[in-house]
Protein backbone atom coordinates (compact mmCIF):
# COMPACT_ATOMS: atom_id res chain seq x y z
CA UNK A 1 0.00 0.00 0.00
CA UNK A 2 1.56 3.48 -0.97
CA UNK A 3 1.13 6.43 1.04
CA UNK A 4 -0.99 9.37 0.12
CA UNK A 5 0.70 12.80 -0.43
CA UNK A 6 0.82 15.06 2.64
CA UNK A 7 -1.99 17.57 3.01
CA UNK A 8 0.89 19.94 2.11
CA UNK A 9 1.59 18.37 -1.28
CA UNK A 10 -0.45 18.47 -4.86
CA UNK A 11 -1.60 15.48 -6.56
CA UNK A 12 1.18 15.40 -8.51
CA UNK A 13 3.69 15.48 -5.62
CA UNK A 14 4.55 19.04 -5.54
CA UNK A 15 4.05 21.12 -2.85
CA UNK A 16 1.13 23.68 -3.00
CA UNK A 17 1.70 27.28 -3.61
CA UNK A 18 3.77 28.42 -0.20
CA UNK A 19 3.95 32.46 0.91
CA UNK A 20 5.67 34.66 -1.05
CA UNK A 21 7.47 37.21 0.86
CA UNK A 22 9.01 40.40 -0.33
CA UNK A 23 11.87 40.80 1.62
CA UNK A 24 11.67 44.66 1.27
CA UNK A 25 10.02 48.12 3.25
CA UNK A 26 10.32 49.29 -0.34
CA UNK A 27 6.55 50.44 -1.27
CA UNK A 28 7.91 50.58 -4.70
CA UNK A 29 8.78 47.42 -5.18
CA UNK A 30 5.34 45.87 -3.61
CA UNK A 31 3.77 48.55 -5.87
CA UNK A 32 5.31 47.14 -8.99
CA UNK A 33 4.29 43.52 -8.28
CA UNK A 34 0.55 44.47 -7.59
CA UNK A 35 0.80 46.03 -11.04
CA UNK A 36 1.22 42.55 -12.64
CA UNK A 37 -1.33 40.78 -9.88
CA UNK A 38 1.36 39.73 -7.62
CA UNK A 39 0.33 40.55 -3.59
CA UNK A 40 2.91 39.18 -1.57
CA UNK A 41 1.51 37.11 1.80
CA UNK A 42 3.97 38.52 3.50
CA UNK A 43 6.22 42.16 3.54
CA UNK A 44 9.38 41.73 5.42
CA UNK A 45 12.29 44.40 5.74
CA UNK A 46 15.46 43.08 5.84
CA UNK A 47 17.96 44.20 7.97
CA UNK A 48 21.53 44.03 6.71
CA UNK A 49 24.32 46.45 6.23
CA UNK A 50 23.92 47.64 2.82
CA UNK A 51 26.93 49.53 2.92
CA UNK A 52 29.60 48.69 -0.41
CA UNK A 53 32.87 46.66 0.96
CA UNK A 54 36.45 48.02 0.10
CA UNK A 55 36.84 47.76 -3.58
CA UNK A 56 33.02 46.19 -4.25
CA UNK A 57 31.72 46.95 -7.66
CA UNK A 58 28.44 47.99 -8.55
CA UNK A 59 27.38 44.81 -9.94
CA UNK A 60 28.42 42.48 -6.91
CA UNK A 61 27.20 45.00 -5.33
CA UNK A 62 23.70 44.42 -6.00
CA UNK A 63 23.86 40.89 -6.47
CA UNK A 64 25.26 40.20 -2.83
CA UNK A 65 22.73 42.72 -1.18
CA UNK A 66 19.56 41.06 -3.01
CA UNK A 67 21.17 37.62 -1.55
CA UNK A 68 22.02 38.76 1.51
CA UNK A 69 18.12 40.14 2.00
CA UNK A 70 16.75 36.88 0.47
CA UNK A 71 18.66 34.37 2.53
CA UNK A 72 17.93 37.35 5.72
CA UNK A 73 14.62 36.72 5.67
CA UNK A 74 14.50 32.97 4.14
CA UNK A 75 16.14 31.98 7.04
CA UNK A 76 14.07 33.08 9.60
CA UNK A 77 10.46 31.77 8.26
CA UNK A 78 9.59 28.22 9.86
CA UNK A 79 6.92 27.93 7.33
CA UNK A 80 7.04 26.61 3.17
CA UNK A 81 7.92 29.80 2.22
CA UNK A 82 9.19 31.57 -1.44
CA UNK A 83 11.57 34.60 -0.31
CA UNK A 84 12.12 37.50 -2.93
CA UNK A 85 14.97 39.70 -2.32
CA UNK A 86 16.03 42.87 -4.85
CA UNK A 87 18.75 45.32 -4.59
CA UNK A 88 19.44 48.52 -7.14
CA UNK A 89 22.45 50.63 -7.45
CA UNK A 90 23.36 53.37 -9.50
CA UNK A 91 26.83 53.70 -10.69
CA UNK A 92 28.61 55.90 -12.94
CA UNK A 93 31.46 53.67 -14.25
CA UNK A 94 33.12 51.82 -11.60
CA UNK A 95 31.51 54.55 -9.28
CA UNK A 96 28.85 53.51 -6.93
CA UNK A 97 25.96 56.38 -5.92
CA UNK A 98 24.85 56.59 -2.40
CA UNK A 99 21.08 56.51 -1.75
CA UNK A 100 20.74 60.00 -1.35
CA UNK A 101 19.74 60.84 2.51
CA UNK A 102 20.05 64.68 2.50
CA UNK A 103 19.92 67.90 -0.08
CA UNK A 104 23.88 68.17 -0.41
CA UNK A 105 24.27 64.50 -1.54
CA UNK A 106 21.36 64.63 -3.63
CA UNK A 107 22.37 67.47 -5.19
CA UNK A 108 25.98 66.07 -5.65
CA UNK A 109 24.62 63.36 -7.37
CA UNK A 110 22.78 65.00 -9.69
CA UNK A 111 25.70 67.04 -10.82
CA UNK A 112 27.37 64.13 -11.56
CA UNK A 113 24.59 62.08 -13.20
CA UNK A 114 23.74 65.97 -15.54
CA UNK A 115 24.23 64.91 -19.20
CA UNK A 116 25.75 62.02 -18.45
CA UNK A 117 24.95 58.16 -19.15
CA UNK A 118 24.78 56.02 -16.61
CA UNK A 119 24.08 52.45 -15.06
CA UNK A 120 21.48 51.06 -12.89
CA UNK A 121 21.79 47.46 -11.76
CA UNK A 122 18.59 45.76 -10.07
CA UNK A 123 19.26 42.18 -8.78
CA UNK A 124 16.49 40.06 -8.00
CA UNK A 125 16.71 36.72 -6.11
CA UNK A 126 14.13 33.96 -5.01
CA UNK A 127 15.10 31.91 -2.24
CA UNK A 128 12.83 28.91 -0.88
CA UNK A 129 12.37 28.69 3.27
CA UNK A 130 13.86 24.80 4.62
CA UNK A 131 10.48 23.95 4.89
CA UNK A 132 10.11 24.23 1.00
CA UNK A 133 12.88 22.36 -0.19
CA UNK A 134 11.27 21.98 -3.73
CA UNK A 135 11.66 25.44 -4.29
CA UNK A 136 14.17 27.17 -6.71
CA UNK A 137 16.96 29.12 -5.69
CA UNK A 138 17.51 31.72 -8.53
CA UNK A 139 18.55 35.31 -9.62
CA UNK A 140 19.15 38.03 -11.90
CA UNK A 141 20.88 41.01 -12.52
CA UNK A 142 19.50 43.65 -15.07
CA UNK A 143 21.23 46.67 -16.81
CA UNK A 144 19.45 49.71 -17.40
CA UNK A 145 21.23 52.69 -19.12
CA UNK A 146 19.44 55.91 -18.40
CA UNK A 147 20.88 59.62 -19.92
CA UNK A 148 19.83 62.57 -18.41
CA UNK A 149 20.09 65.61 -20.44
CA UNK A 150 22.23 68.44 -19.00
CA UNK A 151 20.90 70.22 -16.04
CA UNK A 152 21.10 73.76 -15.28
CA UNK A 153 21.24 75.06 -11.67
CA UNK A 154 17.66 75.98 -11.68
CA UNK A 155 16.60 72.49 -12.78
CA UNK A 156 18.46 70.79 -9.89
CA UNK A 157 16.91 73.28 -7.43
CA UNK A 158 13.47 72.13 -8.65
CA UNK A 159 14.20 68.34 -8.67
CA UNK A 160 15.54 68.94 -4.68
CA UNK A 161 12.36 71.11 -4.05
CA UNK A 162 10.37 68.24 -5.19
CA UNK A 163 11.69 66.17 -2.72
CA UNK A 164 11.02 62.89 -4.13
CA UNK A 165 14.88 62.09 -3.72
CA UNK A 166 15.05 61.15 -0.18
CA UNK A 167 15.83 57.69 -0.04
CA UNK A 168 16.30 56.62 -3.81
CA UNK A 169 20.11 55.50 -5.35
CA UNK A 170 21.45 57.92 -7.15
CA UNK A 171 19.32 61.09 -5.81
CA UNK A 172 16.47 60.58 -8.03
CA UNK A 173 13.29 59.15 -9.15
CA UNK A 174 12.77 57.98 -12.48
CA UNK A 175 8.19 57.71 -11.55
CA UNK A 176 8.50 61.31 -10.05
CA UNK A 177 9.85 64.43 -11.18
CA UNK A 178 13.18 63.43 -12.75
CA UNK A 179 11.32 62.17 -15.46
CA UNK A 180 11.29 65.55 -17.15
CA UNK A 181 14.46 65.34 -17.44
CA UNK A 182 15.62 62.07 -18.53
CA UNK A 183 16.99 61.92 -22.23
CA UNK A 184 17.15 57.81 -22.97
CA UNK A 185 16.35 54.71 -21.06
CA UNK A 186 18.04 51.64 -22.44
CA UNK A 187 16.50 48.61 -20.78
CA UNK A 188 13.96 47.81 -18.30
CA UNK A 189 12.18 50.85 -16.82
CA UNK A 190 10.23 48.88 -13.80
CA UNK A 191 14.18 47.81 -12.82
CA UNK A 192 14.74 51.36 -12.86
CA UNK A 193 12.01 52.04 -10.56
CA UNK A 194 13.29 49.01 -8.31
CA UNK A 195 11.91 45.66 -9.63
CA UNK A 196 12.39 44.05 -13.09
CA UNK A 197 8.75 42.79 -13.52
CA UNK A 198 9.44 40.57 -16.55
CA UNK A 199 12.32 39.13 -15.10
CA UNK A 200 10.70 38.45 -11.65
CA UNK A 201 7.92 37.07 -13.47
CA UNK A 202 10.20 34.58 -15.53
CA UNK A 203 11.69 33.31 -12.22
CA UNK A 204 8.47 33.14 -10.43
CA UNK A 205 6.86 30.73 -13.31
CA UNK A 206 10.19 28.67 -13.43
CA UNK A 207 9.43 27.56 -9.79
CA UNK A 208 7.54 24.39 -9.16
CA UNK A 209 3.93 24.66 -8.42
CA UNK A 210 1.64 21.93 -7.19
CA UNK A 211 -2.77 21.29 -8.00
CA UNK A 212 -4.56 22.72 -7.42
CA UNK A 213 -2.71 25.92 -6.19
CA UNK A 214 -0.89 26.77 -9.57
CA UNK A 215 1.67 29.90 -9.62
CA UNK A 216 1.55 33.04 -8.93
CA UNK A 217 1.64 34.66 -12.57
CA UNK A 218 0.00 32.75 -15.91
Amino acid sequence: MTASPSSAEGSSGLLDRPKLVLASASPRRLSLLEQIGIVPDAVVSADIDEEPRPGELPRPLAQRLARQKAEHVAAQRTDAALVLGADTVVSVGRRILPKAEDEKTARACLKLLSGRRHKVLTAIVLRPSASWPQGNSCERLVETAVIFHRLTDAQIDALIAQGDWKGKAGGYAIQGAAAAHIRQIGGSYSAVVGLPLFETAQLLRGQPMGKPSGGWIA
